[in-house]
């Protein structure tokens, strides 16, 4: 098959990857791809990498990167005002994208000529975009984890995919085609790290302390918030993130707050930590699904996550990740693991072992293009 991905990339990431690399903004497409998908941010190119393994021809595009998009339709013989927009715009916007950047994935699309387009973010692609999509590729799949656009925008997609269990039985009961499909651990990141000289195992020597990463609204987080600010209130956690401004401003959280870290850097200060504390929005209703289960056990933390009801189906709590049901029990845990350390490296171990057996994406496409290839073939009788 030929497949097609569509993702985002924060606005903020964009920028420091821009910043740090002097002239990129007027190199060739490939070039600036290639620099954006190297800083690791969210999936990467990992769904392109191996679905291009499993030998479908697959390619990616990032539809929200202003420089890119110019490059491209600068090559394509298209104006570069077509792709314009603003680099580094503050915050994440709930909704379609530009009308310019749709029109580009459009052109893209034509270019490409999919058999499957895969939209990360079905936010970023308004409806009559999306009617224009389906004009001309055979299956059009989306993705999401989030707060979902109006049902008749979902419905335009032939494949919805969530890692919320609840999503895809709501999805279903509208009548829409959906698949529970897990997120993941891209393993090049710790091909990265080791030739970085970090030490992405769970027993490197020299892993030390706490680390808390991602977003720390308290609107996002409303019901765990207080508990890590307890637990930062008497444990020193490292804290990268975003949306910190929302905190309050005598929050503990922002004791050991150092801002925000994107990609490649998340998976640095991961990989030096001997435990990460993860944590879920009130969207997941109680459910564990997010990609830092999968990025902080591949790159060798020890996790420690909230009890879900669903988190066995992916690790065994207590012996693969720790777990916490309230505040209490997160500060509790997190210095029992602090004082033992043999503790932290077993559970860090089994943990990793786990992810790189059956949590990485390599594993995810091959679950995937099963799905696809389903799809297909009913499609095609």
């Amino acid at each position: 098959m030929r497949i097609l991905v569509a993702d985002t990339i924060y606005p903020e990431a964009a920028a420091e990857v821009y910043a740090r690399t002097p002239g990129l903004v007027d190199a060739p497409y490939a070039t600036q791809r290639r620099a954006l998908w190297d800083q690791f941010f969210g999936t990467s190119d990992a769904y392109v990498h191996h679905l291009t393994e499993l030998g479908h021809e697959a390619d990616g595009v990032i539809t929200n990167c202003s420089p890119l998009q110019a490059a491209w339709c600068a090559e394509h013989g298209l104006p570069r005002s077509a792709a314009r927009a603003v680099l580094g715009r503050r915050g994440r916007r709930a909704g379609p994208a530009p009308v310019q950047q749709q029109l580009v994935l459009v052109a893209q699309v034509e270019s490409f000529r999919p058999d499957v387009l895969f939209v990360h973010d079905p936010w970023t692609i308004g409806d009559r975009a999306l009617d224009l999509l389906r004009l001309r590729v055979p299956l059009l799949v989306g993705q999401l984890a989030s707060r979902p656009p109006r049902m008749e925008r979902l419905r335009r997609f032939h494949l919805m995919l969530s890692s919320f269990p609840h999503f895809v039985e709501w999805w279903r009961q509208e009548g829409i085609d959906s698949e529970l499909f897990r997120l993941g651990y891209y393993e090049r990141v710790g091909e990265r790290l080791a030739r970085e000289g970090i030490d992405a195992s769970a027993d490197a020597a020299g892993r030390s302390g706490v680390v808390l990463t991602g977003g720390l609204s308290p609107k996002v987080y409303p019901a765990v918030t207080p508990a890590l600010e307890g637990l930062c209130a008497e444990v020193d956690v490292d804290v990268w993130g975003y949306a910190a401004e929302e905190l309050a401003p005598g929050s503990p959280i922002l004791r050991g707050y150092h801002g925000a870290a994107w990609g490649l850097d998340m998976y640095r200060h991961m990989a030096r930590a001997a435990i990460v504390v993860n944590r879920h929005g009130d969207i997941s209703r109680g459910m564990a699904n997010n990609m830092r289960l999968f990025e902080a056990t591949g790159v060798g933390a020890a996790v420690l996550t909230e009890a879900a009801p669903n988190l066995h189906e992916m690790f065994e709590p207590g012996a693969e990740m720790a777990t916490y049901a309230d505040g209490e029990e997160l500060v509790a845990v997190v210095k029992s693991l602090l004082e033992d350390d043999g503790e932290r490296r077993r559970l860090a171990a089994a943990g990793q072992r786990r992810t790189l057996a059956e949590h990485t994406y390599a594993e995810r496409m091959r679950e995937l293009s099963s799905l696809l290839e389903d799809r297909r073939s009913y499609q095609s009788t």
